[in-house]
């Protein structure tokens, strides 16, 4: 019992000595996934009472916000680095909730959200509950734990912190302009049956995706200053996973890949990593 207790004591030492709050990290993380599970399932009765569920699309940023909310106000560590990484998840989830809305404003399904429920088969209901809202609801505490980590662990801010915050303004410019380049070139006309490969999409076919990809890898080294904010780094690359190829850049490729010109775009022009188009 005397090495059971020294062993315990030696990690409880080193736990405190790391700055990291079990029990505080508990009550984050828990207060969080009611938080999410709330919005997910007023998310889920607005979707089947309109008939379509890409209005999950909005309550994807609004879920990563308010994950933020609940870590900077019920965490106990550093001051600074809970409402920096509050106020960066705000102005990225509110601007992408608000673009999202906008561009689902009278239209019907999303023709990815169809295509997922008919490869399902059998209930849709079902189908819809499991592949689209758990699906997003776990998505969303997953790769949001580098916030609830650092939401309850104590050290300074220092170079990574630094370009945690130049790779998010880098990820944040890429996906905002990115959107406004595709919504200014959708409402010219002129422009109807052409595909988009100018400005940011010359240089790679999925700029917004990029930007959310920088966005969060920048979220993660910020909590990465301090342990044990390291050990979240799965987070960051189960959403670029989510991006690049589960509901992201790939199912979207399938769904244009027969779009007249489509073809000679992919020649062109980057999958996902910005570079100079080819010739």
């Amino acid at each position: 019992m005397n090495v059971v207790d020294s062993v315990a004591s030696q990690v409880l030492a080193q736990d405190a000595g790391s700055g990291f709050d079990w029990g505080g990290f508990t009550f984050v993380t828990v207060t969080s996934l009611i938080a999410i599970a709330l919005l997910i399932v007023v998310t889920a009765v607005f979707g089947f009472r309109l008939g379509r569920h890409n209005v999950v699309d909005v309550s994807w940023g609004i879920g990563f916000v308010v994950i933020a909310l609940v870590s900077a106000v019920f965490g106990d560590g550093d001051l600074w680095r809970r409402w920096l990484l509050a106020a960066l998840i705000a102005v990225w989830g509110l601007r992408l909730a608000w673009h999202m809305a906008r561009r689902g404003r009278g239209r019907g399904e999303d023709p990815r959200y169809e295509k997922m429920l008919d490869d399902a088969g059998g209930n849709r209901t079902r189908a819809a509950i499991r592949k689209i809202y758990f699906t997003q609801g776990i998505a969303l505490w997953f790769v949001s734990l580098p916030v609830q980590v650092s939401a309850v662990t104590q050290g300074p801010l220092g170079v990574l912190t630094v370009v945690g915050i130049l790779l998010w303004v880098t990820g944040f410019t890429f996906e905002s302009v990115g959107d406004a380049q595709m919504s200014a070139f959708k409402a010219d006309p002129a422009n109807r049956g052409t595909i988009m490969n100018r400005g940011l999409w010359g240089w790679t076919r999925h700029p917004n995706y990029f930007g959310d990809a920088c966005i969060w890898w920048g979220i993660f080294l910020i909590s990465a200053q301090t342990w044990p904010g390291v050990l979240t780094v799965l987070s960051p690359v189960a959403m670029t996973y989510f991006l690049v190829y589960a509901t992201g850049a790939r199912r979207l490729e399938r769904h244009m890949a027969e779009r007249p010109g489509y073809p000679d775009y992919q020649e062109s022009t980057s999958y996902f990593l910005p570079r100079p188009p080819r010739r």
